[in-house]
């Protein structure tokens, strides 16, 4: 029986509400640009001003007084109260000017958010799932207004960016994620549900804050855990049939234990793994566009071994493995710096994800003397430790290489390894550079460079919107390597002479669709898709994405 493929709900006149209850409704609303027609048909005169302003003079107005907000903080603020209210003008605003807004609604504003979640808390916005649900996770889900939901993003706040565990605050995640796959992939927001799994949280200071909006216990852990877990996901398919699960900021000890677990079952993926590693490798091969070099002759050092690390480095095996490499030859390129020190066979107590990664080495001890031993072409930061990638670092790195490759990607800013002018300045302008948070050009000896964010933001909405475009039943590492390939594609020769190994933001809506086109045909080839493929599958995609324009009710 074919999986039926989740389509916003359709809106007739007949079932639209009238006077105060359609201006509430952040779904209807067009605030004053209701027309005469509609004000009379709906019941509308007298609720608004009389004149009428287009959703462009709207956008106008938003953002005029958007940017004399004096804080990012606020500014978060300000955009959530207009999703609730009026959700095509959010959108339009989100989708036209990507730039500016990106780094508001998701990374690195996002982060500041969710640390002062319970302060600012205006509206609920997606579902909080408790431990104190159990036995009736499917019922809870009902209560959801819409009957059909296309992804799912979920948390158990534990490790939210680089902040650590902040507990059901952690719902900004989803909701800043799925808002993204919104704007950048025309995702219908209907079909997406952001999800908190509330099982406590060992943030003290939280358990202590009056305004903190989760239960106050420690994190419930073991068989407990799984068996909430199973339960919630269990539930999610039989409520919302065929829906995609993306796992989002799990710590460590569950984020690939999980993985593990579901994604031969269920249509999910974790985007702290796989999206990441999407991007990155994206990167890398638009890097080496410049340097001219091939992915099978670069060696990889990672200052960070949690989710980010290893899913980088898997995505990276397989596709020198694709290019001809053995997978043990492949591995041999890709090595991890930790807390300890490098990651090395004759070290005791590693985690199980590191072991793919544990060479027969000598032990180093810190991560310069790991560049000076292993000599790396490209240095990848992921571990949230600001300020890692430090003057010796980078000069190192341009001794070593004409081009050295530098990903400093942790987020929020604060967690960043080094800064744009850093990477440039200490490398005598000869960086590749990408990064996790955004940064303003540079200019050093009258060229001007352009770093780009080397976001997840490129890549989960676009491998959203393929999944659900082809009723994918699951989603593959070929799928992510497809994406990345797709990614680099779209990177321009003039993106490339100013630094920049991402295209621009402003055409985000065009690469998702590229980008989901690449994995629902990965779909189609693996038969892992339960609609029949059309002829034209970027036609077919582009079909699906939401326009966050206004609609015509009379």
């Amino acid at each position: 029986m074919k999986k039926q493929k989740p389509r916003a709900p359709k809106t007739t006149a007949r079932s639209l509400p009238r006077g105060l209850a359609m201006l509430q409704d952040p779904r209807l609303n067009k605030g004053m640009a209701f027309t005469e027609r509609e004000r009379d048909k709906f019941g509308l005169r007298g609720l608004m001003p009389p004149s009428l302003l287009t959703q462009k003079q709207q956008a106008e107005r938003v953002l005029e007084n958007f940017r004399r907000l004096p804080s990012d903080l606020e500014k978060f603020i300000n955009l959530a109260a207009l999703h609730d209210r009026n959700e095509a003008l959010f959108f339009r605003v989100l989708s036209e000017h990507p730039d500016e807004m990106t780094p508001i609604v998701y990374t690195p504003t996002v982060g500041l958010a969710c640390q002062k979640f319970g302060h600012i808390y205006q509206r609920p916005r997606g579902m909080f799932v408790s431990i104190r649900d159990r036995g009736r996770i499917a019922k809870v889900l009902r209560n959801w207004p819409h009957r059909k939901a296309g992804i799912i993003v979920v948390t158990d706040g534990e490790r939210i960016l680089g902040l650590g565990d902040l507990g059901a605050n952690g719902m900004g995640i989803p909701v800043g994620k799925l808002a993204l796959y919104t704007a950048c992939a025309g995702v219908h927001p209907d079909l997406c549900l952001p999800v908190t799994l509330d099982v406590g949280t060992e943030n003290e200071m939280l358990r202590a804050d009056p305004y903190y909006v989760g239960i106050r216990q420690k994190r419930v852990r073991g068989k407990a855990y799984d068996d909430f877990i199973e339960e919630f996901i269990t539930a999610a398919r039989r409520v919302f049939p065929g829906v995609v699960i993306q796992f989002e900021d799990f710590a460590n000890t569950n984020a690939f234990r999980l993985l593990r677990r579901y994604r031969n079952r269920i249509c999910t993926f974790n985007d702290d793994i796989q999206g990441t590693a999407g991007v990155a490798l994206a990167g890398i091969y638009s890097a080496l566009r410049i340097t001219g070099g091939k992915l099978a002759d670069q060696k990889l050092l990672f200052f960070g071994a949690g989710e980010a690390a290893t899913g980088i480095c898997d995505l990276v095996v397989s596709a020198m493995v694709s290019q001809g490499l053995t997978e043990a030859d492949a591995r041999r390129r890709c090595w991890l710096v930790d807390t300890q020190g490098l990651v090395v066979k004759s070290r005791t107590k590693l985690a199980e994800h590191k072991l793919p990664y544990a060479h027969d080495h000598p032990f180093v001890p810190d991560f310069l003397s790991a560049i000076q031993t292993l000599k790396p072409t490209a240095i990848i930061g992921v571990a949230a430790v600001g300020g890692t990638f430090t003057r010796k670092v980078l000069e190192t790195m341009a001794r070593i290489n004409e081009r050295p490759i530098v990903f400093a990607l942790s987020n929020p800013t604060s967690k960043a390894e080094c800064t744009a002018e850093e990477a440039y300045r200490w490398t005598g302008g000869r960086a590749i550079f990408a990064c996790g948070s955004p940064f303003d050009p540079v200019t050093i000896d009258g060229k001007t460079y352009v770093p780009r964010q080397g976001n997840n933001s490129y890549v989960f909405p676009g491998v959203g919107l393929g999944a659900i475009a082809s009723g994918a039943r699951h989603i593959t590492d070929e799928m992510f390597s497809s994406a990345a390939h797709a990614l680099a594609r779209q990177v321009t020769e003039a993106d490339l002479a100013q630094g920049s190994i991402y295209p621009a933001l402003t055409r985000i809506r065009e690469v998702s669709a590229h980008i989901a086109t690449a994995v629902a045909e990965v779909a189609y080839k693996r038969k892992l898709a339960s609609a029949r493929k059309p002829l034209d599958v970027l036609g077919h995609v582009t079909s699906q994405m939401y326009d966050p324009h206004y609609r015509d009710f009379a």
